[in-house]
């Protein structure tokens, strides 16, 4: 979902005209002296366009289906898209009828555009790699609110982004997808002192489906296209762009909300070590493998929390409980233990009651 300035030329010919664009999109108003000259094309997108406009509850959309290909070089690759334009009126209208779109299989929620699809291939087309998630960074001064929608943007960020990878043959990003879904789940459980449940029952509901479909024995193919996932994607998406939490809170909820995300940070990083300790304070023998949700859940709150702080400190102590979970996960009986006593013996790098 983009809101962005976008300007249709109509050319005689496949070959760049910068007179063309209006005078609002320069610096001073005029095309720069020997732009257009100096400027050559890094990819291109040729495709053909069919277009529809429908009415959805008082809203104008354009519904654009693209197909054709982007090309940079000797790399190419296809286009096949359909793309919602809100040309007048309200977002929901555009999210009502994605959401009657998506109740057929066959589409999904991208999020590569056209340009970005391009700029890879004029790079090289390198393979992209997988990007574990890395400490969430926010405003100095956001508010608690602020902090729900980052933590959920980069959520589904790091969603949509391995999805794409496990579409074009990694499968090794299909446990980053899963990932993401979960950090989905640790986030709404994070805010879960301020929103309730109920807000987010739909969602969660709709995420167990995807996650189901996501686990079973089926192709990325089979999995991404389904409708449980795009639907438990574009659920993320509404509840985001809507605020969808904010009709379920008190007086007392909002005025959490519109606090420092800052102190918020402090004191749940506190109590999510206080967490960890308690758990993992003592050798757990055979009974490791079942603390596993518990550790993935507050290192995934860390990562969303400790933004405001230097950020090799944060990680470095991130590492411990990171390299805990991995021993843990593979079996490494030596390697637990040594990981899980470096991770208790560590002081705290945020702001806390001096308690250690």
């Amino acid at each position: 979902l983009h809101q962005r300035p976008e300007y249709n030329v109509a050319l005689s010919e496949p070959v760049l005209d910068l007179t063309q664009l209006p005078a609002e999109v320069w610096p001073d108003g005029n095309l720069p002296a020997g732009l257009a000259s100096s400027v050559q094309p890094l990819f291109s997108t040729d495709f053909y366009r069919e277009k529809w406009c429908l009415d959805v509850d008082g809203s104008r959309i354009e519904i654009a289906l693209d197909l054709g290909d982007v090309k940079a070089g000797e790399f190419a690759e296809p286009i096949c898209e359909l793309e919602l334009e809100l040309l007048r009126g309200d977002t929901r209208a555009v999210l009502k009828l994605a959401k009657q779109l998506l109740s057929q299989t066959g589409l999904r929620q991208g999020s590569l555009s056209k340009a970005a699809r391009g700029y890879h291939l004029a790079q090289g087309n390198a393979p992209r790699e997988n990007t574990p998630t890395t400490i969430l960074r926010t405003a100095a001064k956001a508010t608690v609110e602020q902090g729900l929608e980052a933590s959920l943007d980069l959520a589904l960020s790091q969603w949509q982004y391995h999805e794409e990878l496990w579409l074009r043959g990694d499968k090794s990003a299909k446990e980053h997808v899963l990932d993401a879904m979960g950090l989905v789940r640790h986030a709404l459980m994070l805010f879960g002192g301020i929103v309730p449940r109920k807000a987010s029952a739909h969602l969660r509901d709709l995420l167990t489906q995807a996650e189901a479909t996501m686990t079973s024995a089926v192709s990325a193919v089979t999995a991404v296209y389904s409708t449980q996932t795009a639907m438990a994607k574009l659920a993320l998406t509404e509840w985001l762009v809507t605020k969808a939490w904010q009709p379920f809170l008190d007086a007392k909820a909002q005025a959490k909300m519109a606090d420092s995300f800052k102190r918020f940070a402090d004191i749940h990083l506190s109590r999510h070590a206080a967490e960890l300790k308690k758990v993992f304070g003592q050798p757990l023998g055979d009974k490791y493998r079942d603390q596993l949700p518990r550790l993935t859940r507050d290192i995934d709150s860390v990562l969303l929390l400790a933004g405001y702080y230097d950020a090799m400190v944060a990680q470095a102590w991130l590492e411990n409980w990171q390299g805990l979970r991995h021993a843990i996960i593979t079996g490494q009986r030596i390697e637990i233990e040594h990981f899980r006593n470096e991770a208790i013996n560590q002081q705290p790098f945020w702001l806390h009651s001096g308690k250690r």
